[in-house]
């Protein structure tokens, strides 16, 4: 384990970017070296803000960095992920980890032999709701979840399931642990050439049966999970850190508040890749969990592609 400054840095300085670039200059522990973003001027635009270097390449963006960030355009993942692994680099890439689940598999295969942290940003598993969650969890027998918020300006060069719905799965594979038996899935494309609205029923071999629901088309941003297990059932919602528990006691239903310190869901999970990347310890969710969400992702849009092509030629 080094006692030396990581030296991080940012590949993509768009809107996701941006806000990377803003979290790594305020912790202390590393020093925010370099940017790069195939628009020269954005690059420019944000080492200026932070005082620092906007490189001209990917390979000099490697060589001025120990540890990165990767928030390029998901068909872009696997090449620049190759690229900074073969060069050395601790990755942070952000979810989707690739476009299709063979490049995940080679992803960590090359941060495997290459002793390298490939983590990946499913920001919810940092949210402190989730955590506070878990500590209430059983054995979840119903899962539920909505995702909607208002049509975005970026991601819509994939579907709704790969932009939003992936955190949810992650999330879903984390607490449930067990193997998918079933899926059913639903989608409709309504703004984009892809799925805007879905929603996907999982049942496990464990008989938890989950519904989830996703919209990038909605007036209102929700982020809320519910979990009915034997003795209670839980509340959460991830977007105001809150979260309620149900039990019967003595023939009555009793709400508990759940007791949770609101904290930047990104900085803990950049603080965590970082302590990750110092000391070569297993990041919370790395290639391995993301590839497995990357997976059941898309086989629901895989089952929502070949529903809304059967209606095409039944039309």
């Amino acid at each position: 384990m080094t006692t030396e400054r990581l030296r991080v840095g940012v590949l993509g300085v768009g809107h996701i970017g941006k806000i990377h670039a803003r979290v790594y200059s305020e912790l202390e522990e590393v020093e925010f070296a370099a940017v790069y973003d195939v628009n020269q001027s954005a690059a420019e635009e944000v080492a200026r803000q932070y005082g620092i270097q906007a490189a001209r390449s990917v390979e000099e963006f490697a060589e001025m960095v120990d540890a990165a960030t990767i928030s390029t355009p998901t068909f872009t993942h696997h090449e620049m992920g190759l690229k900074l692994l073969k060069a050395g680099v601790h990755l942070l890439i952000e979810k989707p980890i690739t476009e299709f689940p063979a490049e995940a598999q080679e992803l960590v295969a090359v941060a495997g032999e290459k002793g390298l942290v490939l983590q990946v940003g499913h920001i919810e598993r940092f949210n402190p709701a989730l955590d506070a969650l878990e500590t209430k969890l059983t054995h979840p027998r119903f899962i539920e979840v909505h995702r909607l918020s208002p049509y975005p300006a970026r991601s819509t060069d994939i579907g709704v399931v790969l932009d939003l719905m992936i955190h949810d799965l992650e999330v879903i594979l984390h607490l449930v642990r067990s193997k998918v038996v079933s899926v059913d899935a639903v989608g409709v494309p309504v703004l984009s050439k892809s799925e805007d609205i879905a929603n996907a029923r999982l049942r496990f071999e464990n008989g938890c049966v989950v519904n989830l629901t996703v919209s990038r088309i909605s007036p209102e941003k929700l982020r809320k999970i519910r979990v009915f297990q034997e003795d209670a059932y839980l509340s959460l919602d991830y977007q105001n850190q809150s979260g309620e528990v149900f039990r019967k006691v003595d023939g009555r239903i009793e709400r508990e508040v759940v007791d949770i310190v609101k904290e930047e869901p990104l900085k803990r999970e950049l603080a965590a890749f970082v302590e990750c990347a110092r000391s070569g310890a297993t990041p919370k969710v790395g290639g391995r969990e993301a590839g497995a969400a990357l997976e059941l992702a898309s086989e629901i849009t895989r089952l929502i592609q070949a529903q809304n092509q059967t209606w095409t030629v039944g039309a």
